[in-house]
């Protein structure tokens, strides 16, 4: 089919699944909260980069003050020769980023003939250093490396403006993925194009910075990835490795190869380097050292090339991809597989289970080797939430850069060897696109739950005819997507059973929730109360809010009336917050952490009397080593054993006396926690997610 048609194609399909969507959501949610859900979903914040500039020369030395503290975590190490106004700016720009991190400044004075060694030293906090002779750059450094006191070292061309947050967020990496040797910082020029976001090495010894020129707020450079090396105008490394490695190599002497040398040393020591684009830092290239490698220092340049080479030809040969390659294919190291990942909305796993899933699912495909691209339905940069997607090591893309997604698999498709779509509204109408467009990748449909399971039993329980003709009708459209996927993933052993009657032939997985264990809290004794969990926005959890309110808790409280309820999740109605106004409600809306409540309470309960799949309310309290009373709905597919890991009921009576008996029996609770705790190890750990997963990983076919 013409590219045109497929487009169109595809935009009429959509269109009919939104509209569908809709009338669904009107039913069930009323004008009121669809408004409020596509508000929600459409809400497009910003992922531009915006730079503060640089301080002008009159402001630059005015009440200059830097930190001197007693313990520095990092030591920025400032290697100057002359140009003081540009080291004044840059000093200005370190004193006002207001970084949390600890820091000291070392100013090491190469040689200076302008005023820099007679200003500099009175500067309050700088540590100045003047060597007895010019030593170049790299003896510069080491000279300023052997005065650090900081657990890191850090650096920092004098020729820079770092931008608020650098250094915190230049730090993190170590902290985020501890075989973090080197990491360095997204240079940017002062016009605002991109500098470098990481650097390639080829195998002949030819360096590129990726992204040159471009635009840094693109998607492609936003993301944590291993890189062959990083520029040494913005790097930090530890302290300990840096002088375990010699510090930066005279044999590069003056300058120039001397961070790539660093990185393939560090890389020698199985560590690895990453770009951290977090870290924003204005570099004025040329300011120093000029431009031109015919002449002057950046000569050595040309010739440390040929060094470069000599030194690491082997394993450039073994390693690194020829220059014809290009910058994308080489741009991100140690990746074996290109995975795709479509999903609704970018996850937000403080507020949902399927987005804790989909988070857990994104960081065990990293874990395996994978390169990971992430773009949700309605393209929308989440803040916070696609920044959490971009340090967790994945490309995350939004709108614009998505803004036609028939032309982009039409130019990006050919590169995937996997794909994931997450929901049958969200697949569905891509399935076509991805076969004609993605030729090469497999395609497993993640079903997340069977949705027309949900919404039957929702139905039944309404008495709501209209609703059954719904669940029939996503019946048929979640079938045929498990036909024309080539594997389907489902969260429990009752849905891959379900799926062998009504979808035989099919390849089905189960792929299940993911929680680790929580660390113990206090035991019986040292907690009081129960908690519900649930995002209100999704319909099985507000009627399990109100039944629990009208029918349960009175029950509960004829018998033990100071018994308090915390309700808990976001986007809830003005008649779910009503709830908090009863007698022995507290109403706590969304609560980003829910540690401390988890820690505090004696019982979660989870009355739930429709849904599918397997609840991560449950799986959370479990993994919490948390009790639960549930009824079987909520328990389905859990492989829990009512009695031993779970209190089981289904009617307001007796789920009442069940919160009762656990509420007041330390032994029952005991039992129950720790019978939680190794059901989570057993079935819902991110080591039993891994088997599968490694199974469809070594199913691809090579490349």
């Amino acid at each position: 089919m013409h590219a045109g048609l497929q487009g169109l194609a595809f935009r009429l399909r959509q269109l009919r699944s939104l509209a569908g969507r809709g009338i669904t959501s009107l039913r069930v949610r009323g004008w009121a909260g669809t408004l409020e859900r596509w508000r929600q979903r459409r809400a497009t914040p910003s992922g531009e980069t915006r730079l503060v500039r640089p301080p002008s020369p009159a402001a630059s030395g005015a009440a200059l003050r830097l930190p001197r503290p007693e313990a520095p975590r990092a030591s920025i190490i400032v290697p100057v020769y002359n140009q003081l106004h540009m080291t004044l700016g840059c000093l200005r720009a370190l004193a006002d980023s207001g970084d949390a991190t600890a820091f000291e400044v070392i100013v090491v004075d190469d040689g200076s003939s302008d005023a820099t060694p007679e200003l500099l030293p009175t500067v309050p906090g700088l540590v100045f250093h003047r060597n007895a002779k010019n030593l170049g750059f790299i003896g510069a450094c080491n000279a300023g490396a052997a005065k650090a006191r900081g657990e890191f070292l850090v650096f920092l061309n004098n020729d820079t403006t770092v931008q608020p947050g650098w250094l915190d967020a230049l730090l993190a990496t170590f902290e985020r993925y501890p075989d973090t040797g080197l990491a360095g910082s997204k240079l940017v020029y002062p016009d605002g194009r991109l500098q470098e976001a990481g650097g390639i090495i080829f195998a002949d010894g030819s360096c590129w910075n990726y992204g040159r020129f471009e635009d840094p707020a693109h998607p492609r450079f936003n993301f944590v990835r291993e890189v062959d090396y990083c520029s040494g105008a913005s790097i930090a490394i530890r302290r300990e490795l840096f002088e375990g490695l010699d510090g930066f190599d005279a044999f590069y002497s003056p300058a120039y190869y001397e961070d790539t040398d660093l990185a393939m040393r560090v890389r020698d020591r199985g560590l690895k380097v990453r770009y951290q684009p977090a870290s924003v830092v204005v570099h004025h290239e040329g300011a120093t050292s000029g431009t031109d490698t015919g002449s002057g220092v950046k000569a050595y340049q040309v010739a440390n090339q040929a060094k470069f080479l000599e030194r690491w030809r082997e394993v450039l040969a073994r390693d690194h991809l020829p220059p014809s390659a290009g910058a994308e294919i080489a741009s991100e190291r140690g990746r074996k597989r290109r995975v795709l990942v479509l999903d609704a909305c970018t996850p937000t796993p403080d507020r949902d289970s399927g987005s804790l899933r989909m988070t857990a699912l994104l960081r065990l495909l990293r874990e395996e080797g994978c390169s990971v691209v992430f773009f949700p339905e309605n393209r929308a940069h989440d803040g916070a939430y696609t920044e959490a997607l971009q340090q967790l090591g994945v490309e995350a893309w939004w709108h614009p850069w998505l803004a036609d997604v028939p032309r982009w698999l039409a130019q990006h498709g050919e590169r995937f060897d996997l794909v994931i779509g997450s929901r049958h509204y969200v697949l569905g109408p891509m399935l076509p696109l991805l076969r004609s467009q993605a030729p090469r990748a497999r395609v497993v449909f993640d079903t997340v739950d069977l949705h027309f399971l949900r919404e039957q039993r929702e139905a039944e329980l309404a008495g709501d005819a209209a609703g059954l003709r719904t669940a029939a009708r996503t019946r048929k459209a979640e079938l045929a997507l498990v036909a024309q996927a080539d594997l389907t993933w489902v969260v429990s052993e009752a849905e891959r059973v379900l799926l062998a009657t009504e979808a035989p032939g099919a390849r089905v997985d189960v792929v299940s929730n993911i929680h680790d264990i929580a660390e113990p809290g206090p035991g019986f004794a040292g907690r009081e109360g129960l908690l519900f969990v649930g995002g209100f926005r999704h319909p099985p959890n507000v009627d399990a809010a109100r039944w629990l309110a009208d029918d349960i808790l009175p029950r509960i409280h004829a018998k033990h009336p100071g018994l308090s309820l915390h309700l808990v999740g976001g986007d809830a109605s003005p008649a779910v917050k009503a709830l908090g106004q009863r007698s022995g409600i507290h109403f706590r809306g969304y609560v980003p952490d829910l540690g401390p409540l988890l820690r505090e309470v004696r019982i979660s309960v989870a009355p739930l009397r429709y849904g599918a799949g397997v609840k991560g309310k449950v799986n959370q309290a479990l993994a919490h080593g948390l009790p639960v009373v549930a009824t079987t709905c909520a328990v389905e597919g859990m492989h829990l054993v009512d009695g031993e890991d779970v209190l089981v009921a289904d009617d307001a009576d007796a789920f009442a006396e069940a919160v009762l008996k656990l509420h007041d029996d330390a032994t029952l609770w005991s039992r129950l926690s720790e019978g939680g705790l190794e059901n989570t190890r057993r079935h819902f750990s991110p080591d039993v997610v891994r088997a599968p997963l490694r199974r469809l990983l070594d199913e691809l076919p090579g490349r």
